[in-house]
């Protein structure tokens, strides 16, 4: 079995090098897109909260800025970006549209999808992916990152390509339909992994959403797998951000990955507003799925009633560029209203977005109007964005929803007792309950119980 052990790490090794370069891609496009943008908006840096050095800058257009030039600007960069996300996967690699979660999932319980695993997909894809998220859409990158990891476990272990004519004759003994899927299955879980920095997450993530053949055997396999994903994209990180040496080589900075550096009691009383947050959780999921459900019906018919395949793409593109122009306009116009902090959060990255919303001892940060501003316009807007013609996932979205509606609940709880800075009343506190909401909408839209428990106490702990 040494050679079967061998492939999975090799597996994990290059999933978590491809999760290394995916963030960094999008993180140097962000950077690039709003230094564009910066010519035409008079910054004004607003010192926000600080937690151990740790400071927090929100943009806001001062009164000499060009609001008008500047949301010209940042919907020219992102319509740039996302029609090259969405041509991708329309012209270039139909398979890879939208997150290719399902179609994994599909593969792996038996159906047959032609092109699902083909060196096309896996660049279409991956385009795809880095460009829709830095576009500024409400979406992440955790769905694109689980099929191009499980496109790498087919890849690496068959060693052959009909589309590059490579047929290596090493490795031919797992070249079957049942080690296929094992590795595919394996690659699947390093992608969650490298994406969350949780091996065991990734591991149970196969197991309670992916896969339907499973053995010990093949647990610790992918496990292995997992670990090697997270241990590269890890090293990878530590010694380079944005394409840059930092020095740190092999310093596994905990700051990077924390978000709560200090734990805090809990009271059995917080128990009551957690069980609300569930029920929430699970009432606005259904709704979320159900609308989500509506709208790719209405989707379906209405390009399925397009006649000509090249106008029905190219239809499809055009939703892509509506969707994210009214992304945009979503992130203005709070701000017209004098709600900055709404458009703060709204144009905010949404891996940053949601660390803001999880830092605790932030009571007063984020008022009632710009948190329930930002949680409606980005509950519509990324139910809309899931399933249009851009490789992109529902995870960051879901964490965000359920961070913003979650910190609305620990608010009223400070409205109603006051800021507590006792032992017994610490837990009254908004980035406490952004994190049980966010982890109540992500199981009540994904159905995922144990192995999101852990994917959530590997970020937040």
């Amino acid at each position: 079995e040494w050679d079967r052990w061998l492939l999975m790490g090799v597996i994990g090794t290059a999933v978590g090098m491809l999760g290394f370069l995916t963030h960094q891609i999008i993180d140097s496009l962000i950077k690039l897109k709003w230094d564009l943008v910066e010519k035409y908006l008079q910054v004004s840096k607003r010192k926000t909260w600080s937690m151990d050095a740790h400071v927090v800058i929100c943009f806001s257009i001062g009164q000499d800025g060009n609001i008008h030039m500047t949301w010209l600007c940042a919907l020219g960069a992102g319509l740039a970006m996302v029609v090259l996300s969405s041509s991708s996967v329309l012209f270039f690699c139909p398979a890879g549209s939208p997150s290719g979660l399902p179609e994994i999932i599909g593969y792996l319980n038996g159906t047959s999808i032609q092109h699902l695993f083909n060196i096309k997909t896996f660049l279409g894809t991956f385009v795809s992916c880095v460009l829709a998220v830095a576009s500024g859409l409400f979406c992440g990158p955790e769905g694109p990152m689980i099929h191009l990891g499980a496109l790498l476990g087919c890849g690496l272990s068959q060693l052959q390509s009909d589309t590059l004519g490579i047929h290596l004759p090493i490795f031919t003994r797992f070249r079957n339909s049942a080690d296929k899927r094992s590795f595919i299955t394996a690659g699947a879980g390093a992608g969650i992994a490298s994406v969350f920095r949780a091996p065991i997450g990734g591991l149970l993530f196969t197991l309670e959403e992916v896969s339907s053949f499973w053995d010990i055997r093949l647990a610790w396999q992918t496990f292995f797998c997992c670990l090697m994903a997270t241990f590269t994209t890890d090293l990878l990180s530590s010694s380079l951000y944005g394409f840059v040496y930092r020095g740190h080589f092999g310093l596994f900075e905990a700051e990077k990955r924390i978000i709560f550096w200090n734990l805090l009691d809990v009271n059995v009383l917080a128990f009551v507003p957690t069980i609300v947050l569930g029920m929430l959780g699970g009432l606005l999921g259904a709704l979320f799925v159900s609308l989500n459900i509506k709208i790719n019906k209405l989707r379906m018919q209405f390009f399925n009633s397009i006649p000509k395949l090249f106008l029905r793409k190219t239809s499809k593109l055009l939703e892509t560029i509506l969707i994210l122009t009214i992304v945009l306009m979503s992130c203005v116009s709070p701000h017209l209203f004098l709600c900055v902090a709404a458009a703060a959060l709204l144009l905010e990255n949404g891996k940053q977005g949601i660390t803001y919303l999880f830092k605790r001892g932030t009571h007063e940060e984020f008022g009632y109007t710009s948190l329930c501003t930002a949680l409606a316009f980005y509950f519509i807007l990324s139910c809309w964005t899931a399933g249009s013609a851009v490789a992109s996932g529902l995870v960051i979205p879901m964490l965000y929803t359920g961070a913003l509606y979650g910190r609305i609940i620990g608010l009223i709880l400070v409205s109603i007792f006051g800021i507590q800075t006792n032992e017994y009343g610490a837990w009254i506190d908004p980035g406490l309950f952004a994190a049980i909401g966010a982890a109540s909408f992500f199981s009540g839209v994904s159905r995922l119980t144990i192995s999101l428990t852990v994917i959530m106490v590997s970020v937040l702990s």
